[in-house]
């Protein structure tokens, strides 16, 4: 309990640093003391689902975590700086880091434009993870409400931000050793695990009937196709702006 309320305030550190435009260097954000990479490899090694750590460039590692301005004692950083990403039960979820062949974002860069203005500002909320079906797992900055420091999930199905009660580190358990079917339950097809594992760490399965649409509620009938990622999420945006969600 201790060692949660420890992550979540050195997460909130980072983020109020952010807010007050203040631009820490990289030997400064960088913990060889007490780093919080050990912690996540024994939560990865010890989880239930197929997890994928991809490995990182050393230069991006080191330009992702200076934007991101968040210290590699939090699972949050470790990630950034110590991995490329993470993929989970083969691809279906995948964790920001700072960006690899397999998943060509990292976790900066995928929020410029979206949650952040310019990188060293304060953010509503940070997008940290995504999954195959145009799904996005968002860190609450203050802008999804008042848990601040809380993950929700912008879900297809609804096209609402749904309040998942946890932190970025309870986050990464979840994705390890969740029951992952039971989550994504409707959401999962026949042969999804062959197909996932071939998708593109920036595409995703877009579907017709949508399906935050009352025809589109049944996934094996619905058409899918490979789209990119960024075209997915502006069109949840949008559409929930048209739908009245926005407000």
């Amino acid at each position: 309990m201790i060692k949660n309320l420890l992550i979540a305030f050195l997460i909130l550190t980072g983020l109020a640093a952010k807010a007050q435009n203040k631009m820490q260097a990289v030997n400064e954000l960088i913990n060889n003391t007490d780093p919080g990479w050990p912690i996540v490899k024994e939560w990865i090694e010890s989880a239930k689902n197929k997890v994928e750590v991809l490995t990182a460039d050393s230069a991006k590692a080191k330009d992702a975590l200076f934007k991101i301005q968040v210290t590699t004692r939090s699972p949050m950083g470790s990630v950034v700086y110590m991995t490329g990403g993470i993929l989970v039960d083969d691809g279906w979820i995948r964790i920001l880091g700072s960006g690899n062949p397999m998943l060509n974002r990292s976790l900066p860069d995928w929020n410029k434009g979206k949650s952040l203005v310019k990188f060293g500002e304060a953010s509503p909320f940070l997008l940290i993870a995504d999954d195959a079906v145009g799904g996005f797992y968002l860190l609450n900055g203050g802008g999804l409400g008042k848990d601040l420091g809380k993950v929700y999930y912008f879900s297809p199905e609804n096209l609402t931000y749904e309040p998942l009660g946890i932190t970025y580190s309870n986050f990464l358990q979840f994705c390890f050793n969740s029951n992952l079917d039971k989550f994504y339950k409707g959401l999962r097809w026949t042969n999804w695990k062959n197909e996932v594992s071939k998708l593109a760490g920036d595409k995703v399965f877009s579907f017709y009937p949508y399906l935050w649409t009352r025809e589109g509620k049944n996934i094996k009938k619905n058409t899918r196709n490979i789209v990119p990622i960024e075209e997915q999420y502006n069109l949840n945006c949008d559409m929930r702006k048209q739908l009245g969600l926005d407000k």
